[in-house]
């Protein structure tokens, strides 16, 4: 009778030596590149994710010029500084303004925009370029410099006027008129905008392949057909990316109203950028940073709603 053993056990296959070394090199690569990541992170977290954390923690206190010096003796308030910002009718003002200035502006900037690349992409060949540099000029150019030339543009006896005239037309006061000012800032940054925005849609365009609207004649589809139905659609993320950039910007517009309007007449063109700006000048620096933060929300919720109107549709 013959003894039943106990059958050897299965050995444990060890990886392959070019697997353990591909590991080692791709753990020493991971090293190398952290190593050279992080001055970056370092930095980042010390001057932009600290203050971003900071400035939020303390939109919930009493925090002003006073806590300077004693900075770990303020107060929380709570949502105190929030529910102030909405019954300040300055701040109210100015987020009304700010959003006329988005909610007109943007759509302005992106039709001209692409209007202008329409043209300069298929009816404009020979001073294509000269086109290009020419509305593209003001994107290069100093905020500040266009805006003090702009204000005297649009004195009551500035440039502007003096052309109405010619046709016998009597211009407004354009930065003293309530009526007037925002718009005339709306215009100048339509004009100031226009060039990047354009630039962003030529790229675009020249992605559209050129069969599509080939065919597309083929079968009798006339140029507006043409336009809604082959060149928007493959627009689709070109235009969700320049309506989001530019509502970004136009919703922090600051420059404009501090150098030509300083905010007036009568708070017209006073913008939210504007308003946070003028709380920490009087050293209200929770009330600003909440201000900031409501700021920072409408910013999220605008890029929500342009994702959703203008993101992809399967």
């Amino acid at each position: 009778m013959v003894a039943l053993t106990d059958a050897p056990p299965e050995r444990k296959s060890r990886p392959p030596r070019q697997e353990v070394r591909g590991s080692r090199r791709r753990n020493r690569m991971t090293l190398i590149a952290w190593g050279f990541a992080t001055p970056f992170v370092v930095l980042f977290l010390v001057f932009l994710a600290g203050p971003i954390v900071a400035s939020f923690a303390m939109s919930f206190t009493d925090f002003t010029t006073r806590d300077l010096q004693t900075p770990f003796n303020v107060n929380l308030v709570g949502l105190e500084n929030y529910v102030s910002l909405f019954q300040d009718p300055r701040f109210l003002r100015s987020l009304l303004n700010t959003f006329i200035f988005v909610f007109v502006g943007v759509p302005l900037t992106m039709g001209i925009a692409l209007l202008v690349a329409l043209a300069l992409n298929t009816g404009i060949d020979r001073f294509r370029t000269v086109f290009r540099v020419g509305f593209y000029a003001p994107v290069v150019t100093s905020i500040v410099a266009i805006a003090i030339v702009w204000r005297f543009i649009l004195q009551p006896d500035g440039l502007l006027n003096g052309f109405l005239a010619l046709f016998g037309i009597q211009g407004p006061a354009w930065l003293q008129d309530p009526a007037w000012a925002l718009p005339s800032l709306i215009f100048m940054a339509v004009w100031r905008n226009l060039g990047t925005l354009m630039v962003i849609f030529l790229a675009g365009l020249q992605s559209v392949p050129k069969e599509h609207h080939e065919a597309a004649m083929v079968d009798g589809a006339n140029v507006f057909q043409r336009f809604t139905n082959i060149t928007i659609p493959a627009l689709r993320p070109t235009l969700l990316f320049a309506a989001v950039i530019t509502g970004i910007g136009y919703l922090q517009f600051f420059e404009e109203p501090y150098v030509m309007t300083q905010g007036g007449p009568l708070d017209a063109t006073l913008s939210s950028a504007m308003y946070t700006y003028d709380q920490f000048g009087f050293g209200n620096y929770a009330f600003a940073s909440a201000s900031s933060y409501v700021l920072f929300l409408a910013i999220v919720l605008l890029s929500l709603v342009q994702f959703r109107l203008l993101g992809r549709k399967d």
